[in-house]
């Protein structure tokens, strides 16, 4: 019984059918990894662009050592100079979901270590950390 093949195939090749199954282990493959590469450098739920920051409104003469403590790790976060509003942004490993956390500033050239109150932070919000003049 002879059949004819559609598409003008008139006999079948084994060896091309493995090269086909080769060929389509690799590219599944290849879609894969690039599909893994392409999104390994965001993180799930667009989460990327949810950075916490804190705005330090240094009103005193002095420039200060900020650093954010959250159960017993404090973490600086940069120096605030006197008399201005300085931004920075707080590590992600220090704010999930919501965090408990105080703020220090540590007067540069003097002895007092003044220490926030201990507030909730959530991951993406902007705090306000107001150091008066004395």
């Amino acid at each position: 019984m002879e059949r004819n093949l559609p598409g003008g195939y008139d006999s079948y090749d084994p060896q091309e059918g493995e090269l086909t199954n080769i060929r389509r282990i690799l590219v599944g493959g290849l879609c894969i990894f690039l599909a893994a590469c392409a999104s390994g450098g965001q993180r799930a739920g667009g989460a990327s662009s949810d950075a916490t920051t804190v705005v330090v409104d240094n009103m005193a003469l002095l420039d200060m050592n900020i650093y954010v403590v959250r159960g017993g790790q404090r973490v600086r976060l940069g120096t605030a100079t006197g008399l201005s509003k300085t931004v920075f942004t707080i590590p992600r490993g220090i704010v999930f979901g919501a965090t408990s956390v105080q703020f220090i500033a540590d007067p540069i050239g003097a002895g007092r270590l003044p220490i926030s109150e201990t507030i909730t932070v959530i991951e993406g919000d902007e705090v306000g950390l107001r150091i008066p003049p004395r």
